[in-house]
């Protein structure tokens, strides 16, 4: 039911690995279960943000249950995350959530 996709001009090594480690910390930060976390990797994106070409990030956080109150602390949580794995520091990082309900989140023939 997360679904996180990231959008970067940075340099991942090893796409298969950021992607696994990416699916495991984000079922730690949100709190669900890794069977249900999706991840998607746009990489090599032609991206430019304030004012520079340098390495930058979008990540979309997309969640059943979601609120307002816990976005601050999940916004530092992946711009931890990123910094540690990427290099790319918070200030280049532009995060968007938005929380579904179960009703408008579809799987396996059903929603949730």
């Amino acid at each position: 039911m997360p679904y996180i996709k990231v959008e970067t001009n940075g340099q991942i090594p090893d796409t298969g690995l950021f992607l696994e480690k990416l699916s495991a910390r984000a079922a730690e930060i949100l709190g669900k279960p890794e069977r249900y976390i999706m991840t998607a990797l746009h990489k090599n994106t032609s991206m430019f943000f304030a004012g520079s070409n340098m390495p930058t990030l979008f990540m979309e956080c997309k969640s059943i249950g979601l609120s307002e109150a816990q976005t601050k602390d999940l916004s530092r949580a992946f711009c931890k995350f990123v910094e540690s794995e990427l290099g790319i520091p918070a200030d280049r990082v532009y995060i968007e959530f938005t929380g579904a309900s179960g009703a408008m989140w579809g799987f396996n023939n059903d929603t949730f």
